[in-house]
């Protein structure tokens, strides 16, 4: 993947990158010249006056994994991760981790190397480094507002030590809401919750929910939890109560008894970011929770769409020959599901015709929100969106930032 020569303009202080041919895009080219068709595109469609909220986008937190660790509140657990990172060079930034087998398959071995390491060059500075990556790409895609979400935390929901998972989402928020957070406004994040206890879940409740920047909280949908489960009700009933939304953040798992099966990263991708959400969603939906928590804003993020048809039709269909199976419920299942939330990415746009009828069965014009998932490999710009012929003005607008704007009273 290869693109021309580029002069980078600044704004905010950034430094001005040189002028000089790229061959090749590897893990040290700058984020701004990866996204110059980006740039392009917002004056090809005329987003310079939208509202953009990019509500679901990352950065590498292993980049500072030494500065979260120190935040680890067990003295004990502290000791031992450091331990990790000092005898084993190659642990540096992966002690208490949960790195899954098969994930390093995304670069294409070697091909696209991008997300592998974000090293491009960045002045130093007062400034965190990653504020000035990520406001790099929000410059760059022309955002106004963006959610930033973690990765390796992402896969803590399959950790086998839950005390190193509770320990490291705290470490991990604290490190987030204190290096990051208060010194972005535009900068905003759903932070995770040791959703495998319960207690926990609702201390990180209390302690962040009224952080600056924090506008819901988020569980990683990759973990074997049943969410009907009695225990987490008072978590929704917190949370609900709050006015905050919970988003189920999906992710990839090659070691599940379903994917196990597959012998090529291409099925695994394309399955298990869908299976996870569908799977909580069927529970979500079975149990009544929609019922008991009717203004409990629910958003469902890197999923793509196509699965959400499916799920809407498929419930239906059993749901009215078994409606004693889910007594709670007061309307289909499809109904429940039309009112809740999504995030665009990754957007599914090989048959158009499709997408519309997706777009259309899911209420998109309301309930849709603009996502890049910048910069995983197959991330979306808001061109995406812009581009599709089906849509009026205004949906366009309420995708691409309006929608967020209402959901997290920004």
């Amino acid at each position: 993947m290869s693109v021309g020569d580029k002069t980078i303009e600044t704004t905010n202080g950034l430094s001005r990158a040189t002028k000089h041919p790229v061959q090749q895009i590897t893990i040290r080219t700058d984020s701004r010249e990866i996204l110059a068709n980006a740039r392009r595109d917002i004056e090809r469609y005329k987003l310079h006056d939208y509202f953009i909220v990019d509500v679901d986008s990352h950065h590498v937190e292993f980049d500072s994994w030494g500065e979260i660790l120190d935040r680890l509140e067990n003295p004990v657990l502290r000791h031992n991760a450091k331990a990790m990172t000092q005898d084993w060079p190659n642990a540096k930034q992966l002690a208490f981790s949960n790195h899954p087998v098969g994930l390093t398959f995304q670069d294409v071995f070697g091909r696209i190397p991008h997300q592998a390491q974000l090293a491009e060059d960045v002045e130093k500075s007062a400034e965190h480094r990653d504020l000035t990556l990520i406001r790099r790409a929000m410059e760059s895609l022309g955002i106004k507002m963006q959610v930033v979400f973690p990765q390796p935390m992402l896969e803590m929901g399959l950790h086998p030590e839950q005390d190193i998972v509770t320990a490291m989402t705290f470490a991990y928020n604290r490190w987030f809401t204190e290096t990051i957070l208060p010194c972005e406004k535009r900068v905003k994040s759903l932070l995770c919750l040791p959703f495998h206890d319960p207690e926990a879940s609702m201390k990180t409740i209390h302690e962040f929910g009224e952080k600056p920047g924090v506008v819901g909280f988020m569980v990683t949908s990759q973990r074997h939890a049943g969410v009907h489960r009695n225990m987490y009700m008072k978590i929704y009933r917190e949370l609900e109560e709050r006015g905050l939304p919970l988003a189920f953040h999906a992710g990839p798992s090659w070691g599940d008894t379903m994917t196990s099966t597959m012998n090529r990263f291409l099925a695994v991708h394309s399955m298990s970011f869908v299976t996870c959400n569908m799977t909580h969603m069927a529970n979500w939906i079975v149990n009544g929770l929609p019922e008991r928590f009717p203004k409990l804003k629910v958003i469902w993020i890197e999923s793509g769409l196509a699965w959400v048809p499916f799920m809407m039709q498929r419930l239906d269909h059993e749901y009215l020959m078994r409606q004693s199976d889910a007594p709670l419920l007061k309307r289909l299942p499809s109904e429940y599901i039309a009112d809740m939330y999504f995030t665009s990415q990754p957007m599914e746009v090989t048959m158009p015709h499709m997408l519309e009828a997706t777009m259309k069965a899911i209420r998109a014009e309301t309930q849709l929100m603009y996502s890049s998932d910048w910069p995983h490999w197959d991330f979306d710009v808001p061109a995406r969106i812009a581009a599709l012929p089906f849509l009026n003005e205004q949906a366009k607008r309420n995708i691409l930032g309006e929608n967020a704007r209402r959901v997290f009273r920004l």
